[in-house]
């Protein structure tokens, strides 16, 4: 189509909802087309040609009977869109060929016609739509330009403009229009940069999308108007899975405005929301400062894929023959990208390019193949999630490196734990024993918590407290990296504050320390003093008995006015050749299921208090007693050792030297 041609068709649309300034906000179809030839050389008007096109669903707005007087037993004998569009693109051919001209400028009464109603119900229905519908001139915007003083563009309407018709007609006669909109065929992926600027009216974001989609489908969903290049930012959870949203930057605030009206429409079966948002927000997500992202994403027009759960041993070569011969990728290992952390050790994710959709195609039937021992996953990626994904774990710190919590009053941090992270899910305490070899002696009596997730299943972490802060850094730097059966185990120090924080239901990870969703002040695990081992501190009977689930004791700390109370003691002899036990613990409670009680639950008395949560609702007093059994209490505490909260738990009193 030549620009400035001096044949106009001039193009005109109604749907079975909202028209006027809000076409195509309310997502209803079509049902009216009018177009008109002007040839602007011979000063002729053609036929004045009106077709219905039958929708989907004939219910009509009343705004839409009013305006167009048409009804639903109307449009039932109609042809559907398709042939609609056919029958234009014949229509217009035809009176071209008769006036000896081979090319023509749409020309429509404001963008929505084009934008917001027939690219994207063309999108949905699968339709390609003719050449001449991705370039228009918008006759407000030119009107505008002559005249100046006529208002905004948006509140013009066709009486206003009739109201300088000679000034009109002069437009459409001598004017050559400056200004072709035009429709982008595609989406084109991109890097973006922390330091590009972002206008703040250009930005969007969209919730609610389905896990699964890729950039490609967020700008289906917004078929018509124009997105930046590489302005499709997925974003993504704690996890480095996706969260269902994800920011779009258009090129101009006007396709921010429209994008806005999409508020709610469908993408499938799903709804999206559509909110305002900034361009710094934008950045945050899209932008990267990596040379090494930059040049891997410099290679334009490839489809990228995103694989995850590659073992840590895995190299280019083996992602390359996982893939296969019909998945080549682009430029061979050049068009691998692995995630790795800091300090160089892998995290089991890596992006790959794709020369074309079919070789990605291809690579995605590989979907939770076998690579090794695991299974490998594989989705549609984005330029803007590779840049989130390698921000996120080249940003953030090591475990090893976190330093301490600021300590809670009058109590010392001392990093005299070890944190073992990677254990296989079948170790069981002598593994974790025969792991640390020659250090096992240096282990406090019930210092070894073995942490569970919530479906009661081993996590792959563990706890374990020394007898000092040297011992706890000596495992560390001896231990880490070290082989347990198939898998590598890393081993961190840290304080007995960030194990509880752990044990009690926080994390300890790469993004720091995050609190337990207690309420309540939390219980420090034990801490050990060392006493020499003499026959008299030797275990009695009561003392050897544990519980399934045995909390670890704490050393008594026997009040200035009473004699030291008798104290049950491990000697490491002892402590090596017995069956060890070693805590259980289940992170993340659900919170929904319980709730804290008041503070002032029980009157003040002497002593702690220790929440048990979990219990049979028929427990009863001698059955508390039991499970604590090798634990002294005095007896006038029996009384008052079973509460029950607001929501059914029990509470117990024991000594203060105890505690869970």
């Amino acid at each position: 189509m030549a620009s400035h041609s001096d044949t106009l068709v001039v193009f005109f649309g109604a749907t079975a909802g909202a028209n006027g300034g809000k076409l195509g906000s309310d997502e209803r179809e079509l049902i009216l087309l009018v177009w008109q030839i002007v040839d602007l050389h011979e000063n002729k008007v053609g036929k004045l040609q009106r077709t219905l096109v039958q929708p989907d669903s004939a219910d009509l707005s009343e705004q839409c009977k009013e305006e167009t007087g048409l009804t639903a037993e109307e449009l039932c004998k109609a042809e559907p869109l398709e042939s609609v569009l056919q029958q234009f693109h014949q229509s217009v051919s035809a009176e071209l060929k008769s006036l000896g001209r081979s090319s023509y400028t749409l020309c429509v009464d404001g963008p929505l016609l084009i934008r917001q109603v027939l690219h994207p119900e063309a999108s949905k229905k699968n339709l390609v739509l003719p050449e001449c519908f991705y370039t228009f001139v918008d006759l407000k915007k030119e009107f505008h330009k002559c005249c100046p003083n006529a208002g905004p563009v948006k509140d013009l309407t066709l009486t206003s403009m009739l109201d300088c018709i000679l000034l009109m007609l002069l437009v459409l006669l001598y004017h050559k229009f400056s200004t072709f909109e035009t429709v982008n065929y595609k989406f084109e992926s991109g890097a973006c940069s922390k330091t590009e600027a972002v206008d703040i009216e250009t930005v969007i974001r969209a919730r609610g999308l389905p896990w699964q989609s890729s950039d490609q489908d967020i700008a289906r969903f917004f078929k018509g108007l124009n997105i930046a290049k590489g302005g499709v930012a997925l974003c993504l959870n704690a996890q480095g899975r996706r969260n269902g949203e994800a920011l779009v930057r258009f090129i101009n605030s006007e396709h921010r405005d429209m994008a806005l009206d999409r508020h709610k429409h469908h993408m499938g079966n799903r709804y999206i929301e559509v909110y305002k948002a900034t361009g710094e927000e934008f950045l945050k997500i899209a932008g990267g400062t990596s040379n090494e992202v930059a040049q891997f994403l410099s290679k334009e027009n490839q489809v990228i894929i995103r694989m995850r759960g590659l073992p840590f041993t895995a190299t280019p070569q083996d992602v390359l023959g996982f893939l296969g011969p019909d998945s080549p990728v682009t430029d061979g290992t050049e068009g691998l990208l692995f995630v790795k952390y800091p300090d160089g050790r892998p995290t089991g994710d890596a992006f790959v390019l794709f020369a074309c959709e079919e070789y990605a195609q291809n690579a995605l039937k590989k979907h939770k193949q076998i690579l090794g021992k695991r299974y490998i996953e594989l989705f549609r990626s984005t330029a803007a999630e590779v840049q989130q994904v390698l921000n996120r774990y080249m940003s953030t710190p090591l475990i090893s490196t976190l330093p301490p919590p600021p300590p809670p009053p009058m109590v010392s941090v001392m990093r005299d734990c070890i944190r073992l992270r990677g254990l296989p899910y079948t170790a069981a305490i002598e593994d974790i024993l025969e792991f640390m070899g020659e250090h096992t002696i240096d282990i406090k009596p019930h210092g070894v918590h073995m942490v569970l997730n919530q479906q009661g299943r081993p996590s792959g972490d563990a706890f374990i407290q020394m007898k000092s802060a040297d011992h706890a850094f000596m495992v560390a730097q001896k231990c880490h990296k070290k082989m347990m059966k198939d898998r590598y185990v890393e081993v961190f120090q840290c304080s007995t504050e960030e194990m509880s924080f752990v044990l009690m239901g926080g994390t300890l990870n790469r993004s720091g320390l995050s609190p337990p969703p207690c309420k309540l002040p939390c219980l420090s695990p034990p801490t050990y003093a060392a006493f020499p081992a003499t026959p008299a501190m030797l275990p009695t009977e009561a003392a050897l008995y544990q519980p399934p689930l045995l909390a670890t004791p704490r050393t008594p700390q026997a009040p200035a006015h009473n004699p030291a109370p008798a104290l049950a003691y491990y000697s490491p002899q002892l402590y090596m050749n017995m069956n060890m036990s070693y805590t259980t613990y289940y992170p993340r409670y659900n919170e929904k299921r319980f709730t804290l009680p008041a503070p002032a639950i029980l009157p003040p008395q002497p002593g702690a208090l220790v929440r048990m949560q979990g219990l049979p609702y028929n427990a009863g007093v001698k059955d508390i007693l039991s499970f604590f059994q090798g634990y002294q209490y005095a007896p006038e505490d029996y009384s008052s050792l079973l509460g029950v909260s607001d929501q059914g738990r029990s509470l117990i009193q024991p000594k203060e030297w105890l505690c869970l």
